[in-house]
């Protein structure tokens, strides 16, 4: 079996443009070769130039049947796998309706096309899209999401910064009549203010899950909800619940503001070029009603917990260096609180200070009890406690909304 780079040409096949479906399976008997070989003898190199120029293309296995109006109906999960090596730099990617243009995918940029029509469709079923919305999507890559974006919303506004795939996606977007709803802003979505909007639904290219979900969770503009389609350790650290080996630092904190629904799981397969794990689609919808906690200190708080999410909180805050942190971080803030006093450099400050610690997590009865356990309201009542005995986790007047977890948080 080879997997050959194809450029279909039959306009009778035009959905096959329509969803960037660059690559299709190429079946070859190999008793045929086999004796194709020995009838013509054949050396191995001519064989190889044989099957690569003259396979037989079986359009039947990537589609069931394409009706009047080129939609492509019952296509197979497994259209796309490995192409030979020689072949990989260059991508067959259809640019616009009457021609092709070749792209090379950056990988290290998290450029994975997704050309499953299904669970493009499913994705945008899924988001309940309004008429009046306005989308945010973030790497919208060749528009194959896009387009049908396009065609259910208001407007899209789309940050993509690779300039070559923006021309892609513009053409295509002229071309379907949708270009007055497309508004593309070649900036790093990191980087760059979010515009008002409604809803977010994107592919996320992998790197810049955390910070974005946080960006989005944790910023001032709001939203309805947003539907990512995520890799799927990473999705399954967002809806871990306490006790789940995936629970973590970015369970505890994303789930302070917002529910998060798993949709589907997402094959490797179903991507342009392929990556080396599966995705999973989530829904994050911010809770109508959050606690009334300082966010800077929550999320200084809960890094100091899930820094060692196994461990006793008892152990970890008995830590020396631990509570010298602490110190230090409690009479730079507030100077007037419990343990004015208690000075860094003096060895009975510092012994006063950790006792105090030692007696909050006692009278909470949280001393023998693991971050990776606990509930989110009993993170609450702890951070409550400490702040009451005048023990603080984050300097005041340094906290960023879009800081990013650090590899152990999440």
């Amino acid at each position: 079996m080879l997997l050959l780079s194809v450029i279909e040409k039959d306009n009778t096949k035009q959905h096959i443009r329509q969803s960037l479906v660059p690559i299709i399976r190429i079946n070859i008997e190999k008793q045929r070769a086999c004796n194709d070989t020995k009838d013509k003898k054949m050396t191995p190199m001519l064989l190889h130039d044989q099957l690569k120029h003259k396979a037989i293309i079986d359009v039947g296995r990537l589609m069931k049947h394409v009706d009047e109006g080129g939609t492509m109906l019952g296509a197979t999960r497994r259209v796309v796998g490995f192409i030979p090596r020689r072949l990989r730099p260059v991508r067959q990617v259809h640019g616009d309706e009457d021609g092709e243009e070749r792209l090379h995918f950056h990988k290290s940029k998290g450029q994975h096309i997704l050309i499953n029509p299904r669970i493009l469709d499913t994705i945008v079923r899924k988001s309940a899209i309004n008429p009046t919305d306005t989308v945010l999507e973030i790497g919208p890559g060749t528009g194959n999401l896009t387009l049908k974006l396009l065609e259910a919303a208001h407007k899209v506004v789309a940050f993509e910064i690779d300039h070559r795939l923006v021309q892609v996606l513009e053409k295509r977007a002229l071309h379907r009549g949708l270009k007055d709803k497309l508004r593309v802003i070649e900036r790093d979505a990191m980087k760059a203010p979010f515009p008002r909007f409604d809803l977010v639904v994107a592919n996320i290219p992998y790197q810049i899950s955390s910070p974005l979900v946080i960006k989005l969770v944790y910023g001032s503009t709001p939203f309805r909800s947003a539907t990512l389609l995520l890799q799927k350790e990473f999705a399954r650290r967002l809806v871990a619940n306490p006790g789940d080996s995936e629970f973590s630092r970015l369970s505890v904190n994303v789930k302070l503001l917002a529910d998060v629904e798993l949709v589907m799981d997402v094959s490797r397969r179903d991507f342009l070029p392929s990556p080396k794990v599966d995705s999973s689609v989530v829904i994050i919808r911010p809770k109508p009603q959050v606690p009334n906690v300082d966010l800077r200190e929550w999320r200084a708080f809960t890094s100091s917990c899930f820094n060692n999410r196994n461990k006793t909180l008892g152990a970890s805050f008995k830590n020396k260096r631990k509570v010298f942190e602490l110190l230090k971080i409690s009479n730079e803030n507030d100077k007037a609180s419990s343990h004015k006093g208690d000075d860094v450099e003096d060895e009975g400050g510092f012994t006063s200070f950790k006792e105090k610690i030692i007696g909050v997590l006692r009278t909470g009865e949280f001393e023998d009890k693991r971050p990776a356990k606990l509930s989110i309201e009993e993170l609450l009542r702890l951070l409550s406690l400490f702040n009451q005995a005048g023990i603080y986790f984050g300097y005041r007047g340094h906290f960023k909304r879009e800081d990013r977890f650090d590899a152990d948080d999440e």
